[in-house]
């Protein structure tokens, strides 16, 4: 498991040790939670001492009887004969535990050291009292000793309190925190896993033993491995204790005190031992369990007897008296445990409808998933309510399928009620997302179905809403300005007269992405509607719109306006739990690290959308094509399988929307070698484009033609297609360059001259694009060029592990200490792809973090120049 955000601290502890070498000596105490990575650390730290300095590693037991100066036994074999035989005599009587320490202290003494005494939580009395020793005379040896010890295992009477109120008045006393992982972390150890990142971060609170066994076993609701360990935590708990735990777990999250109280009479004693030992936290007020995949281990051990009582006298308790909205979903989950239909209906609803407008809508999709299980006896009228509710949270959270079934159910039941507004309203809503679950076809119709259900009762703030759907389809199927200004006059009218800020944003964005993808302009105008939807706090439409943005620079290979959207709409998203709009996003983001030319960077990007579990359609669409193209790029034979599938979740209208799929074919056919299967697909594709205007597709699928041999067709085309198809091979690499696209670029040098031709070999080469660099050498001996050296440009060739020049560039500033902020300002490029860079460089090196990468280059100076 990668070692991740653990930077800050091995270089401070590597401070640390340099400075006590060369005396005076030092100790640092590294504590933590249990799991949260200490002897990694360590590890890391030793790894990374210099050879001169001895290394010793000991460790306290968790034994019933702690062994005396257990720690030091395992130093043992590692010390001088001096404190070997003091050692031996303790242990036969025959030696005062005082003359080991001071023959240790002297043993320390004569070389550098590197002095480790783990988990010192368990330690006995004897290792405490060495401790305490050592630490006063330390600055007369060259010695670190580093401490670590659980900080959720010290509860105000443990004997290690003795110790620390010991060292806190000594200035050579230092200490270091292992914080949780962060969800960017936990997000990155999830990739290529089928796990849901926040959901992972979520359970484990970023705690990595608990991450990385739920990603080993993540088929398990709990790993066996976790279960065990908590078992083991609780086994030395009383009577009392034990049941405090097991009430905990069934009253959930965060629970106060009086409820604990209500429930189980005089808890604080039992809720003191708890905490204890180490999975409880108590701030006097409210007691949690330290992280929620711990709860769901205790609660599956709970007798259902207990839990069914727990759940009634809680329901009973809480629904005594005025019930706030913060207490609504715990009374929603009682009243479910309690068996109590009711109940449920009368509080998961409006859990759900709470939940949803303060926009977390994981929780309402629970909710209402939750009323839906307890509805079969509902009127129509209750029944509708729930499952529109249901729709919208699952598909804000990027669960289509159960989003758009429920959406198809509310419409039948509008419909049975003889409700035309609401059932149009519906028809709308579901025409929206079959979009981006990749039933393009099928979302025009039922967005038509929705305006004509709506026409019928006349002009309403739900027609202007459905007018404004087919603006954004019109949009999206690139249908051209005109008919999606029409949309969007019709949806304005209205949005104006039933004061509809939503609709009136999102009309005037999506008139001007049409001139974007028409290419006439009109990038202000989209960034002028995005940033006034932001302003008025509207954040679903200001999520669409930070994704559409997204779309249309990648589908423009705009690379560092792709970029900077990328980056905005992550954050937006993440800070509203909006998940499809995220995770589109982010395959778009790996489409612009394609045409960038980072192209390890843009298949790590895309795998991580591929493993989401609830990664939509379009998005796995994109992935795939990503990741197959990298592929056939590099000339892997998996690349066509890859490509095959990424057409399988979208219909093909959505691919001809989406536009990266159909070229995608092309380009893999052209890598082969397939000439002729280029000009059929090419010209099959082009066909069905017909009455589009799409001139970012069409313009480079009759550059593939040409490039095949054939004769290209008069169709719209893009600046550089338009300007490759006009022959003017110099503007389009041109216009490539300035954009960003390197492989782009030397495409449009194949119709080059001599040093043209060079400079596309030199570039093939760098990317790794090998079926390129064999056809580039191929047209230079067709045309008399002589292909001149083989191999990476020399910079790549330089060092024998294929950095870039851009790549060496940041691995100079990587040795400088420099992070990826500042690396980015060093060389004049956004943050985001300066980590790109320093992701590339770490995975050609083989290492995992920037001070290996350092060391691992040093060794290799000479070769690298």
């Amino acid at each position: 498991m990668v070692l991740l955000e653990r930077e800050v601290v091995l270089q401070a502890l590597v401070g640390h040790l340099e400075a006590a070498v060369g005396g005076p000596g030092r100790l640092v105490l590294l504590r933590g939670e249990a799991g949260i990575g200490r002897t990694a650390v360590i590890r890391q730290l030793a790894q990374r001492a210099d050879p001169h300095i001895r290394v010793l590693l000991g460790a306290c037991d968790p034994l019933t009887t702690p062994r005396p100066l257990g720690s030091l036994m395992d130093l043992a074999p590692y010390l001088g004969r001096p404190v070997r035989n003091a050692l031996t005599g303790v242990l036969a009587g025959s030696c005062r535990t005082d003359e080991v320490f001071d023959h240790l202290l002297a043993d320390l003494g004569t070389c550098p050291s590197l002095m480790v005494v783990e988990d010192v939580h368990w330690a006995d009395e004897s290792t405490l009292d060495l401790l305490r020793y050592l630490v006063r005379r330390l600055p007369t040896v060259p010695a670190l000793l580093v401490v670590t010890y659980r900080d959720d295992e010290i509860s105000r009477t443990h004997p290690v309190n003795g110790l620390l109120g010991t060292l806190a008045g000594y200035p050579w006393v230092y200490r270091q925190d292992l914080a949780p992982l962060s969800r960017p972390a936990v997000a990155r150890l999830a990739g290529g896993h089928s796990v849901d990142a926040e959901r992972l971060h979520h359970l484990s609170g970023g705690n990595p033993f608990l991450v990385t066994e739920v990603l080993a076993a993540p088929e398990e609701p709990v790993p066996a491995s976790v279960r065990e360990a908590v078992a083991g935590r609780l086994a030395g708990l009383s009577a009392a204790g034990r049941k405090v735990v097991d009430v905990l777990a069934v009253l959930g999250r965060r629970v106060p005190v009086p409820l604990l109280a209500s429930v189980m009479p005089d808890p604080e004693e039992p809720l003191d031992e708890a905490v204890t030992c180490g999975i409880v936290r108590t701030d006097g007020e409210g007691a949690e369990f330290r992280h929620e995949l711990t709860r769901l281990a205790v609660l599956d051990a709970v007798p259902a007897a207990l839990r069914l009582r727990v759940h009634r006298k809680v329901l009973a308790v809480v629904g005594s008296g005025p019930v706030v909205v913060e207490d609504l979903a715990l009374l929603a989950d009682h009243a479910e445990g309690a068996g109590d239909p009711h109940a449920v209906l009368e509080y998961a609803p409006a859990a759900a409808a709470h939940a949803a407008s303060a926009g977390a809508y994981r929780e309402a999709a629970t909710q209402y998933a939750r009323a839906l299980r307890y509805a079969d006896r509902l009127p129509p009228d209750r029944l509708a309510p729930l499952l529109e509710g249901h729709s919208r949270a699952c598909l804000l959270s990027s669960r289509l399928d159960e989003g758009i079934a429920a959406g198809r159910s509310a419409v039948r039941v509008r419909r049975a009620l003889g409700d035309p507004l609401r059932e149009g309203d519906d028809l709308r809503w579901l025409s929206g997302w079959l979009w981006p679950a990749g039933q393009a076809a099928e979302a025009r119709r039922t967005g038509l179905d929705a305006v004509r259900v709506l026409e019928g009762p006349g002009p309403s703030r739900e027609l202007a809403r459905a007018y404004l759907n087919l603006c954004r389809l019109a949009c999206y199927a690139h249908d051209g300005v005109e008919a999606t200004a029409a949309y969007a006059e019709k949806a304005t009218a209205l949005a104006e007269r039933f004061g509809d800020a939503g609709v009136l944003v999102q009309a005037r964005f999506h008139t001007a992405a049409a001139r974007v993808l028409g290419e006439e302009g009109g990038w202000e105008d989209c960034e002028h509607a995005l940033s006034s939807a932001m302003a008025q706090d509207l954040p679903v439409d200001s999520a669409l719109l930070a994704l559409i943005t997204c779309w249309l620079a990648a589908m423009r290979r705009d690379v560092s306006r792709t970029d900077a959207a990328v980056s905005r709409a992550e954050s937006y998203c993440l800070d509203r739990d909006l998940q499809y709009y995220l995770l589109c996003a982010r395959a778009w983001g790996s489409a612009g690290l394609l045409n960038g030319g980072s192209w390890i960077a843009a298949a790590d990007a895309a795998r991580a959308v591929l493993s989401h579990p609830h990664a939509p359609p379009v998005a796995r669409s994109t992935a795939l094509t990503v990741l197959g193209l990298v592929q056939a790029r590099q000339g892997k034979e998996r690349s066509r399988t890859l490509l095959e599938q990424a057409a399988k979740p979208v219909d093909r209208d959505c691919l001809l929307d989406t536009g990266l799929g159909l070229e995608a074919q092309v380009e893999a056919a052209w890598l082969a070698g397939d000439h002729e299967r280029v000009r059929a697909e090419a010209g099959s594709a082009l066909a069905a484009l017909t009455g589009r205007t799409h001139p970012w597709l069409s313009g480079p699928l009759a550059c593939w033609i040409g490039r095949a041999g054939g004769t290209p067709p008069r169709v719209p085309a893009a600046g550089p297609y338009a300007l490759e198809l006009a022959g003017d091979w110099a503007g389009a690499a041109a216009r490539w360059d300035r954009l960003g696209c390197p492989y782009e670029a030397s495409l449009a040098r194949l119709a080059g001259d001599a040093p043209a031709l060079h400079q596309a070999l030199a570039a093939f080469e760098s990317l790794g694009a090998r079926p390129a660099v064999i056809h580039t050498r191929a047209v230079m001996r067709a045309c008399g060029v002589r292909p001149g050296r083989r191999g990476p440009r020399s910079a790549t060739r330089a060092n024998p592990y294929g950095l870039t020049n851009r790549e060496l560039e940041v691995m100079k500033l990587l040795d400088e200490g420099l992070a990826d902020a500042e690396i980015a300002a060093r060389l004049y490029i956004a943050p985001k792809t300066a980590g790109h860079h320093v992701g590339a460089v770490l995975a050609k090196l083989g290492v995992h973090t920037r001070h290996e990468a350092a060391r691992k280059l040093h060794h290799q100076q000479p070769s690298l120049g």
